[in-house]
């Protein structure tokens, strides 16, 4: 599928694009690779089923608990997601017609320091030719960023400032004044 850029910022702005979501447990998905590649089956085959009909897609699987995370596969010309599609301008010029990707979107506040991830993850003939592949590929995606979700540690402050004592303020102002005061004399 190729798509114009006009074309594919008038079916985002118009939200006419099929659309997925799907919420499961942590409970449900944990320590299952199974289940998780069932649902990336289903991410995937709704993703190749969008495709065949020429149309754009955004899928998602929400995972909720203690550290929620949210996958989504979009189709689209670029990494970036659907909520960025005004910057997709910059890139791309008028009138001609750039190839559909699809893209890996992962978010949380527990994965890195922006809160967000995306990867492409396959083009239109991979996800045509070896679905199963793409399948084993997002499975596998999705698990590594369950564990960083998991395993996530929050930075503390880059620089630790030293706790300055009253007495330390009142020390500093008191040898400002005295320079002022000797400078303007």
């Amino acid at each position: 599928m190729k798509i114009s850029l006009t074309d594919l910022t008038t079916k985002i702005e118009k939200q006419d694009y099929i659309e997925d979501l799907e919420t499961v447990k942590y409970a449900e998905i944990s320590k299952s690779k199974a289940r998780i590649q069932e649902l990336a089956t289903k991410l995937v085959e709704e993703t190749r089923a969008a495709l065949k009909h020429n149309s754009l897609s955004h899928v998602a699987l929400e995972i909720s608990g203690q550290r929620p995370v949210a996958f989504a596969l979009e189709s689209n010309i670029i990494n970036l997601p659907y909520s960025n599609y005004k910057k997709i301008a910059n890139f791309f010029e008028e009138g001609k017609e750039y190839p559909v990707a699809i893209y890996f979107e992962t978010q949380s506040e527990y994965l890195n320091a922006s809160g967000f991830r995306i990867d492409q993850i396959a083009t239109e003939e991979e996800i045509e030719q070896d679905e199963t592949g793409i399948v084993d590929r997002l499975t596998d995606a999705m698990q590594e960023k369950i564990k960083q979700v998991r395993e996530y540690q929050k930075p503390s402050t880059s620089v630790k400032k030293k706790a300055v004592t009253k007495a330390e303020v009142t020390k500093k102002t008191a040898k400002t004044k005295k320079k002022t005061t000797k400078k303007t004399k």
